[in-house]
């Protein structure tokens, strides 16, 4: 199955009516055009400001431009995303020297700091298909996914059964039936951003559950159609579709705000991941899923989330798939004072609590919860297991939507340490012993405990 969507043309930002430091959201000024950078700086605006001038002093494209806050006493919080393209050799490849020296011209260009840093495909989402089950919807019916021939997530919902069967044994091990028991609720009202490669818009499974259409974003093709594109089995096609549908499976009447980032080969831009997050904050979103991450340390993508953290929106990311003694970022920055109180990052296990092959460990990774072979929709309208830290996130992500769909007994910063807290300890299985206090501070996610935690 082949899907593709026309990009438009190229645009230039209008820059008519904007000056520094007034009230304008930088998502309401994401740029039209479809061009890719290799570097993206961080400009500190000042008063007198306009995108016009900061372009032609700098010789960049602004591609964003939040001075909402200038003024306060964090300065860095009113800044310009500029691309840039500095081919300084042959090959027109930048070494890290290169793009510092480069940031220091900048900066006394503008008479200020300017911080730089790669962008281009610095991101990618991790995972790979491990089944396809089933044909289109119409073979389904009389079958075990007959629930979706209604074509509504809802008729899912109950909080005492396993939305679908092939995950039975899983939802068994992080204690789902208990949890949507304890969470009747099953997560309405609460909005869960999924930055990703996007979605199948079209699949039953998603009908009914989706955000407004105008809170939809596609960062990557620049326009507002997260449609997935690609081919079912090649690349990252249908890992964002494998994402949402695990959130569904666990808070079913949540709603899911589709962001596309990451494109058919599952890579994406910096600019595009920060960009997203500020996106998802100012359209309503309460919880944040990023399966995907960076070897890199963003100070763009996490100035993002350290302004969705200000605002109160919990952000979940994936640990990476390469079986190293270190996490992806931002996974990684999760564990931080201040935004970590809003963020928790998720590793892999097995059905049997043993750390997935694949999964990255670390003293600084929070949680684990099972990861491989998770069944969810595919795009096509079809069912397809999945195996990565990318599906071991959205259990924590759709965990979160359930606590923030009922009244809570605690504060808000205090709930993904709960969540942390509560797991289910992983370190006395022989197996695991050799990852001592690397898989979290606990262990594996249990649902359960820790809605009991949580809400009244």
């Amino acid at each position: 199955m082949i899907l593709r969507k026309t990009l438009s043309a190229s645009a230039l930002l209008s820059f008519a009516l904007l000056t520094a430091c007034n009230t304008t959201p930088a998502t309401d000024l994401t740029s039209s055009n479809t061009a890719r950078f290799d570097y993206v700086a961080t400009v500190p605006l000042e008063t007198g400001d306009t995108p016009r001038d900061l372009a032609k002093t700098l010789g960049g494209t602004v591609l964003s431009w939040d001075n909402a806050d200038c003024g306060a006493a964090d300065s860095e919080v009113c800044v310009a995303l500029m691309g840039m393209n500095i081919n300084n050799t042959a090959q027109g490849e930048v070494s890290s020297t290169t793009a510092q020296l480069h940031a220091q011209s900048l900066a006394a260009q503008a008479s200020r700091k300017v911080y730089i840093e790669p962008n281009k495909n610095v991101f990618s989402g991790g995972g790979s298909m491990t089944a396809i089950m089933g044909g289109s919807m119409s073979l389904w019916a009389g079958g075990s996914m007959s629930l979706w021939a209604g074509g509504s997530m809802s008729l899912w919902a109950g909080g005492s059964y396993s939305p679908l069967p092939q995950n039975s044994t899983l939802w068994q091990q992080i204690r789902l039936q208990q949890a949507q028991a304890l969470a009747p609720n099953l997560g309405d009202g609460v909005t869960v951003a999924v930055i990703d490669t996007g979605i199948d818009l079209q699949h039953p499974a998603f009908q009914g559950s989706l955000t407004d259409p105008a809170s939809w974003r596609d960062f990557y093709a620049a326009d507002n159609d997260p449609q997935e594109e690609g081919t079912l089995g090649v690349g990252g096609y249908g890992h964002g579709t494998n994402v949402a549908g695990i959130i569904l499976q666990i808070a079913p009447e949540a709603k899911i705000m589709p962001l596309r980032v990451l494109g058919e080969d599952g890579s994406g831009d910096v600019v595009m991941v920060a960009q997203a997050v500020d996106w998802a904050v100012a359209k309503g979103a309460k919880v944040i899923n990023m399966s995907l991450g960076s070897e890199d340390n963003s100070k763009v993508v996490q100035d993002a989330i350290n302004r969705a953290s200000t605002r109160g929106v919990l952000v979940v990311s994936s640990a990476g798939n390469a079986n190293l003694g270190k996490i992806t970022y931002p996974a990684n920055n999760a564990q931080l004072k201040g935004p970590g109180d809003y963020a928790v990052s998720v590793g892999s296990v097995s059905l049997q609590d043993v750390k997935s092959t694949f999964s990255n460990y670390s003293n600084t990774l929070e949680l684990v919860a099972p990861g491989e072979n998770v069944a969810a929709p595919a795009p096509g309208g079809m069912v397809a297991a999945w195996s990565g830290t990318s599906m071991a996130a959205p259990m924590a992500a759709g965990g979160l939507a359930l606590a923030l769909g009922q009244p809570l007994k605690v504060p808000l910063n205090d709930v993904t340490k709960k969540m942390i807290g509560t797991a289910f300890d992983v370190y006395d299985i022989s197996a695991n012993r050799p990852y001592r206090d690397m898989l979290g501070d606990k262990g594996r996610l249990d649902l359960a405990l820790f809605l009991q935690n949580v809400i009244k």
